[in-house]
């Protein structure tokens, strides 16, 4: 199984997404099955880290994010990942507008296995330190949500 988190720069919501989901897919067990990754609508951050203040609020949490680097969705995402997870309606659109005909993923908005169906993950970008964490909030009981998916789907 790969999992696949996308927002708009990868270096906010999407690699806090991956970080979290990583690590509530090694406590679950399920590491040896599934894959974890992230990428962005748009390449202008392309191999930089996160933002510093999502590296602070993930590591106020115990996660290190430091050693991930943006990327930008490419076509291939599609054919490769399980699971193509957008943060928000934006990425949605942008995503559907590039999917190829014939892929085999399942796109859907990450914050719809929190049991919010039409929630989108914030962008903290231009915001404060508490956007951050309230998106690692968000996140968190998705990835719960998600892990809780992929066991009942084994």
């Amino acid at each position: 199984m790969k999992v696949l988190f996308v927002c708009l720069g990868n270096i906010c919501r999407s690699p806090s997404a991956e970080g979290v989901f990583r690590r509530a897919v090694e406590q679950a067990g399920l590491e040896p099955h599934v894959t974890v990754d992230s990428c962005g609508i748009g390449d202008w951050h392309a191999g930089n880290p996160p933002d510093e203040r999502a590296q602070a609020a993930a590591k106020r949490r115990g996660l290190d994010i430091g050693n991930l680097r943006a990327r930008q969705l490419g076509r291939e995402d599609f054919d490769e990942f399980d699971y193509i997870l957008p943060m928000d309606y934006g990425n949605l659109r942008d995503i559907r507008a590039m999917e190829p005909e014939g892929h085999g993923a399942h796109i859907e908005l990450f914050l719809a296995f929190a049991g919010m169906p039409q929630g989108e993950v914030p962008d903290p970008y231009y915001g404060g330190e508490q956007g951050f964490e309230e998106v690692l909030d968000m996140i968190e009981a998705a990835s719960q949500g998600l892990v809780e998916h992929i066991q009942a789907a084994r």
